[in-house]
């Protein structure tokens, strides 16, 4: 048996390759949506992909399950759950598919996969044993988890409500999710967990940065399912506190999962844009211009009218996700050789319409011929006290609730950047400083509440240095004055 994960660093998702050599068949496992990753992989490793598996309908991504049944494999897909979690672009489709349910099994080549209904992350979700028959084995040597069971954790069971919406399902699935784990503690301890996701997912809010791990060493070291051994209330009261707020295109991308994912078929193609481009797109409303920027003061010292940002970095896929809705032309602030990833990345949550893109050196040149820029103010978090003591401002604190609760600075609004957007409706009126943890977040959101017209002073610096100091940290921690 051929086994390979395949790791993506911005949405911390884990793909599975595996492989029966004695057939050259394989198997891909909650892939995403551009699928050429893997025909690339595979072809590497002398195996044609002949089936494709989802263990649920993702919250994060748009799987590449329908990419891979246009192509003539077969894909198996869950059957469990409600008539509300179906997948319905499958059923009843001239698809080669197979919907399966607890106890199933399938084959690929010399290698058997046994489905575990486990749900509580989601009502339909799935995961799947995985037998090496061409071995010789008999016992499953490890269990393809999904969004079940994660290294240190333990999928959310709050998406369905706090991200899709669908109201007083949050404790249900809390306590599916507690059944589920019961279930799993029967399994042997030498089992190895292949998790979906890693740290750095928005599915948990503990995830380990380790590939993979045992049952045995979960049941021993998992906190989510030792609180499970403590008992159900226990349990939900910890699966559910301090979860954070998810990203806005979560919604959409549960959405488009169940219905069915636009097909790709080939990546976007964004034109290279030059001076004239730019002159066009500047304050331009009915377009987004992306800034990718890693340097977060650069944009905020100049930047092209009514720009969004989201830096090129490990976040960039949840920061674009929750300021761009669907169906909007994109044109990128990028450098040329991260052009390829980002336009990959954009299309892993449904961000398809790439028009263009130009370089930050071609923004610096279209600045320098005099045309028109925008600016956002920027001081350091240390200069904080000084003008709220000068200034009438409103401190817009963006970082999660449960980071926001614990420590922040008095009177301090809080809505997540993730939530921003959805919730721009209850952003409080007059200037508004912006802060976060070191000043990631609320570049983002500096950015998105200036092209909705707010007047917005930008917070770069270290909250918790700030909060260290001792005139700081009592009033930090003193009751809420303002809360949205």
């Amino acid at each position: 048996m051929l086994f390979r994960q395949i790791w993506d660093t911005r949405l911390a998702q884990y793909a599975y390759l595996i492989g029966c050599q004695a057939t050259g068949e394989a198997i891909i496992v909650d892939p995403e949506r551009d699928i050429d990753t893997y025909l690339e992989i595979a072809e590497q490793e002398g195996l044609v992909i002949t089936a494709a598996v989802d263990t649920h309908i993702h919250a994060d991504y748009l799987s590449g399950l329908r990419e891979f049944a246009e192509r003539g494999v077969k894909v198996y897909a869950s059957d469990e759950g409600d008539a509300d979690w179906k997948y319905e672009w499958l059923i009843g489709s001239s698809y080669n598919y197979q919907l399966v349910k607890h106890a199933d099994e399938f084959k690929m080549g010399n290698i058997k996969f046994t489905v575990v209904h486990s749900p509580g992350h989601t009502p339909e979700h799935v995961a799947f044993l995985v037998t090496d028959m061409g071995g010789g084995a008999d016992r499953p040597m490890g269990l393809l988890s999904g969004d079940f069971v994660f290294v240190g954790d333990l999928g959310r069971p709050d998406l369905l409500e706090s991200a899709a919406g669908v109201q007083g399902v949050m404790e249900p699935s809390a306590r599916m999710l507690y059944a589920s784990v019961q279930e799993f503690l029967k399994l042997d301890d030498f089992i190895q967990i292949w998790p979906a996701h890693g740290a750095g997912s928005a599915c948990g809010k503990a995830l380990g940065a380790i590939p993979q791990s045992t049952v045995g060493y979960e049941r021993v070291f998992n906190s989510a399912i030792g609180a499970a051994i403590r008992g159900e209330d226990e349990f939900v009261e910890t699966i559910l506190d301090g979860q954070p707020e998810p990203p806005m295109y979560f919604a959409r991308m549960k959405r488009d999962n169940k219905l069915g994912p636009k097909v790709l078929g080939t990546m976007p193609q964004p034109k290279h844009l030059f001076l004239e481009d730019l002159k066009k797109l500047s304050g331009n409303m009915d377009v987004v211009v992306l800034d990718t920027r890693l340097d977060r003061s650069a944009f905020m010292a100049r930047h092209l009218p009514g720009s969004l940002y989201a830096g090129f970095n490990k976040s960039f896929n949840t920061a674009a996700g929750s300021v761009i809705e669907e169906n909007v032309p994109i044109y990128l602030i990028v450098e040329e050789e991260h052009l390829e990833e980002a336009v990959r990345d954009l299309v892993r949550i449904g961000l398809d319409q790439i028009e263009g893109y130009a370089t930050p050196a071609t923004l610096e040149a279209y600045a320098d011929h005099g045309y028109e820029m925008a600016s956002i103010r920027e001081i350091h978090i240390d200069e904080l006290n000084g003008v709220m003591a000068k200034e009438d401002v409103v401190v817009l604190d963006v970082r999660n609730k449960a980071e926001h609760d614990p420590a922040h600075v008095p009177g301090s609004a809080n809505i997540a950047y993730t939530r921003l957007w959805l919730r721009r409706d209850e952003v409080p009126a007059g200037t508004k400083a912006i802060h976060c943890v070191s000043g990631g977040r609320s570049a983002v959101s500096s950015a998105l509440l200036a092209r909705l017209g707010h007047d917005v002073i930008y917070i770069n610096g270290e909250f918790a240095a700030w909060n260290a100091k001792p005139e700081n940290m009592a009033a930090s921690k003193s009751p809420q004055l303002a809360s949205l």
